[in-house]
């Protein structure tokens, strides 16, 4: 009997997976002026030891004005590449897991306070404010400060700031590059006829809204090293009618492949407020699927996606090529081991944990990891 799917290795490009199941983006909202904290150092070693394919550093902003929250991580300076590159270091001396990085600007949605403080939108005079801006001077909610509309000097710079940031990532030597362009966030609002209401080449037709997120992923494809993969994050749709849909989505997939992008992680919404996302468990596979079957890319599942049996059935039956996990591996750090014992898998651990394996399962861990402190 064959194994299951979900443990088989995968190739993204270059990069070598040991299994399909990839650790999402998770913004922690704990970083000090941009740069890592010891929460990351805690947060990101953990989910490191868990037995996933690849580790992905949370949205991680390419401006201090591109962070959502004042509490966001970054990559915009030497302070910040410093920081990651101690959390780096010390996660690398003892795990062999491949570690991703996603690079965002948050657009409109920036400015705001962190969610366990409720996550409002924060004025540009307050402390922890700043002005935001957008494809279009269309705020998020009508409630709020309408951000500025970019022009293209602002639109360079962002750019140019993708393109450094991506020439960072190379510098601490991370394996991927994810680029953020979905959940409502600047390039998805270039993307979405609900916020982008421009009158010039970026503004009205499909072509015009998709050109300044490629120019981006181009910035970012050209000074990210050739032989280590990028890829983007989309919303497959904004679940309200007259916005971003399937179908664009497929024709924004079948560009980003035409300009090297290795990946594509399928999620969606986040652009209004208004939105009534039928939620419940793989309800966003059948985006997946819709991209799959239309581009010769690797292709992420997420959403709701907690249980053993479901995650293997997706890449099983060809929905996906990988699985993303979040909040369900927050939950369950060792939500890899626990599957690869239900499915009959194998999953690597590190040799201090060895002893952990239960002894119905002699075969559950390939030990892997780093033993020394060399």
């Amino acid at each position: 009997m064959p194994g299951p799917k979900l443990f088989e290795p995968f190739r993204v490009g270059s990069l070598a997976l040991a299994n399909r199941i990839v650790i999402a983006p998770m913004c922690q909202y704990s970083a000090d002026e941009g740069s890592l904290t010891d929460w990351h150092h805690i947060h990101l070693g953990n989910l490191a030891l868990s037995g996933a394919g690849l580790l992905t550093i949370e949205a991680t902003a390419v401006t201090p004005e591109g962070r959502i929250t004042y509490a966001d991580a970054g990559l915009y300076s030497d302070a910040n590449e410093a920081a990651m590159a101690r959390t780096l270091e010390s996660i690398r001396r003892w795990s062999d897991m491949p570690i991703a990085i996603q690079l965002a600007h948050a657009g409109r949605k920036a400015s705001s306070e962190v969610p366990w403080k409720g996550g409002a939108q924060i004025a540009p005079d307050d402390a922890n404010g700043w002005d935001t801006v957008s494809a279009a001077a269309v705020p998020f909610t009508a409630d709020q400060i309408p951000p500025h509309a970019l022009d293209r000097e602002g639109m360079t710079a962002i750019r140019k700031a993708f393109a450094e940031a991506a020439r960072r990532a190379a510098r601490l030597d991370l394996t991927a590059v994810q680029v953020h362009s979905a959940h409502g966030y600047l390039l998805h609002q270039f993307l979405s006829p609900l916020a982008n209401t421009r009158a010039d080449e970026y503004g009205g037709s499909l072509a015009n809204r998709m050109r300044f997120p490629l120019e981006v992923f181009d910035a970012v494809r050209d000074a990210f090293p050739a032989d280590r993969p990028v890829s983007v994050r989309i919303s497959g749709t904004d679940w309200i009618g007259g916005g971003w849909d399937i179908e664009q989505s497929i024709a924004y997939a079948q560009a980003l492949e035409a300009r090297g992008c290795a990946a594509i992680n399928v999620s969606s919404g986040g652009i209004d407020a208004a939105a009534r996302i039928p939620i419940s468990p793989s309800y966003q596979v059948p985006l997946a699927r819709a991209i799959k079957q239309a581009t010769n890319m690797a292709v992420i599942a997420v959403g709701l996606i907690t249980d053993y049996e479901q995650a293997e059935a997706i890449v099983a039956t060809g929905d996906a090529d990988l699985v993303g996990l979040a909040r369900g591996i927050l939950y369950d750090p060792r939500w890899p081991w626990h599957a690869a014992a239900a499915l009959g898998g194998r999953v690597k651990a590190p040799p201090q944990y060895l002893r952990s394996q239960p002894h119905r399962l002699k075969n559950l861990f390939d030990v892997s990891g780093k033993a020394d402190r060399s």
